[in-house]
């Protein structure tokens, strides 16, 4: 697939291609979805590189994006998540730590079968330990007409915690026979000391529009938020997920 976005440029390509499997229906290594199949690896990569260009023009990230989204429902998405996160807008990465704790923030924005979702991810790095707290979530949500505003800030929020455990420890090992990921040793989860301490969720009401879901679309930008939050604070691009300790440490190192 391609990313779902309005991205306006004068010379814009997109493809996609189709991988087939690995043995015709008879791989030891049977996949299954998780929520939203696809959604967040190509995000993952278009929103890391939208980012990665803001920075070498040296541009504010939102200010950078909001150059070039043309939909006036993206750059209500993207102006609503910048202002109830308190986004003061520079370039990225900072230049104004030191020391082995380090904090920084991004985002990242997609669509989804019309639904928009914009985040600002707010994380803390220790570069000696190389954990990742992904302390803080600024969401906002455009999902058309609302029907129950408690139970999708709740969905909403679910969304967030099982996005930050699939970007920083899930991760499914193999070897050339079986699935070695066996239990919960070595297949982590978020524990619950690690759970975000805010999310903060900013709805835009549409009655004019149908309901457009929120099941998943807001994991799909989760991981390129949290990425583009770590090179804010260390000036690293993080390129595979999950980002675990050890795989933080060794792309500082």
């Amino acid at each position: 697939g391609v990313p779902a976005e309005s991205y306006v440029f004068d010379n814009k390509r997109t493809v996609w291609e189709t991988i087939p499997p690995l043995l015709d229906r008879s791989s030891p290594l049977r996949s299954s979805h998780l929520r939203d199949p696809v959604g967040p690896q190509i995000h993952f990569a278009s929103e890391s590189f939208i980012d990665e260009v803001a920075a070498a023009l040296h541009l504010d990230p939102i200010a950078f994006r909001l150059r070039h989204v043309k939909d006036p429902r993206d750059i209500a998405i993207i102006k609503a998540a910048a202002e109830r996160s308190g986004w003061q807008s520079r370039p990225s990465p900072r230049k104004d730590q030191t020391g082995s704790k380090v904090s920084g923030r991004g985002m990242a924005y997609a669509q989804r079968n019309g639904t928009r979702v914009a985040i600002v991810a707010e994380v803390d790095v220790d570069r000696s330990t190389g954990k990742i707290w992904a302390r803080k979530f600024t969401v906002a949500h455009d999902c058309g007409q609302i029907i129950n505003p408690d139970g999708l800030k709740m969905t909403i929020e679910g969304n967030i915690v099982q996005g930050v455990s699939r970007t920083l420890w899930e991760e499914v090992k193999f070897d050339s026979k079986n699935v070695t990921s066996v239990d919960w040793m070595t297949y982590p989860i978020l524990d619950i000391t690690e759970t975000p301490a805010e999310v903060h969720v900013a709805l835009i009401n549409r009655p004019e529009l149908p309901p457009s879901g929120a099941g998943e679309p807001s994991i799909r930008p989760l991981a390129a938020a949290i990425a583009n939050a770590i090179f804010d604070a260390t000036g690293v691009r993080m390129r595979r997920v999950p980002f675990s300790p050890d795989r933080v440490k060794q792309a500082l190192s």
